[in-house]
């Protein structure tokens, strides 16, 4: 019998393949960790340079100058000017200390020193480390203001809870995000689609989709089947919220939302509770993605409705990011009165 068929041997090689890999994630991650807590001594030993008055205050804007030159001659690469002051501010942003250096990469922390709001930051702070974002996912959220959508429309002790936790997903209402932002799309203006080529770029844009959607989701099916007293039906797109153990399902809607709209959602959700839910499984959520909305009509449309039914507005590009701070300050002016 040759080696490679024994069962033994199999189980050998799988072994050692699974040791060398985990002491190679190891690795890097023991080097990342030391990398970023020398970015951190770097900034450190600036900042105490600097605060105890060992250079006069017109050689004090030509420090880092001075510093990136020598620096660049001992060491080589590495010691650029703009890297300097990133090191200055990490130990700024972070003084007691590199708390990140063994969860987080140098990049992910550049991304995160780019933010000036500590609020902010700290929201994409936690919300890195809790959904492992890659240093690209990072990126998008920043971009499409995530903290900003999430944070205009809770209370100041919401905003805190945010910034010192991140995003806690325990409720269906946790879910939501208002507006949901598909610009990764990339869909030109004023390109019109309709509703089925929206729901097929979406698909087609899974990763960035579920991304925008939040941490949980698992993609069940598009135009999903259902019999109700001989008619079908279709839901545009059905997912599975492996955290809160409930089906989500999701309809498009290119303009704004009618009455029938909600009762359509509302005939799905009660199927899926009566014939797809298995032992374990919370009532389904509904979530009907519209351009626009009529706060009235839905108001009317679920009124009585106990079940998890939301209306939420969506948009192709990003959202205006001084609009979204000022409602923020709104909020935290009027939580301070």
């Amino acid at each position: 019998m040759e080696l490679k068929a024994n069962d033994g041997y199999r189980q050998l090689l799988a072994t050692i393949s699974d040791t060398y890999t985990q002491g190679q994630t190891r690795a890097a991650q023991a080097v990342n960790a030391q990398l970023v807590e020398t970015y951190w001594q770097v900034g450190r030993h600036i900042v105490d340079f600097e605060q105890a008055g060992q250079v006069r205050a017109e050689y004090g804007k030509a420090l880092v100058d001075t510093l990136a030159a020598d620096l660049s001659l001992r060491h080589g690469k590495g010691f650029s000017r703009s890297n300097l002051i990133r090191f200055r501010q990490f130990y700024l942003a972070y003084p007691k200390g590199a708390t990140l250096s063994h969860q987080l990469t140098w990049s992910h922390i550049v991304e995160l020193l780019k933010l000036d709001d500590p609020l902010e930051r700290g929201f994409y702070e936690q919300q890195a480390l809790r959904e492992r974002w890659s240093v690209r996912e990072l990126v998008r959220q920043k971009n499409s203001q995530l903290f900003l959508r999430l944070a205009a429309s809770k209370d100041k002790a919401g905003v805190l809870q945010l910034a010192q936790q991140g995003q806690l997903i325990e409720q269906p209402t946790d879910l939501l995000r208002e507006p949901y932002v598909f610009e990764f799309l990339k869909i030109p203006e004023p390109h019109q689609v309709s509703e089925t080529q929206l729901e097929t770029l979406l698909c087609d844009h899974l990763q960035p989709f579920m991304l925008e959607l939040g941490k949980g989701f698992t993609f069940v099916g598009r135009q999903y089947r259902i019999n109700v007293g001989g008619t079908h039906y279709r839901v545009d797109l059905v997912f599975y919220h492996r955290i809160l153990r409930r089906f989500v399902l999701i309809d498009l809607k290119l303009g704004e939302v009618q009455h029938h709209d909600i009762g359509q959602m509302n005939l799905y959700l009660g199927y899926f509770a009566a014939e797809e839910n298995t032992e374990g499984d919370q009532p389904p959520v509904g979530i009907i993605l519209s351009r626009q909305k009529d706060e009235l009509l839905v108001e009317y449309a679920t009124y009585g409705m106990n079940s998890q039914l939301f209306v939420q507005q969506y948009q192709l590009y990003l959202p205006d990011r001084e609009a979204l701070r000022a409602e923020l300050e709104r909020v935290m002016w009027e939580a301070g009165q």
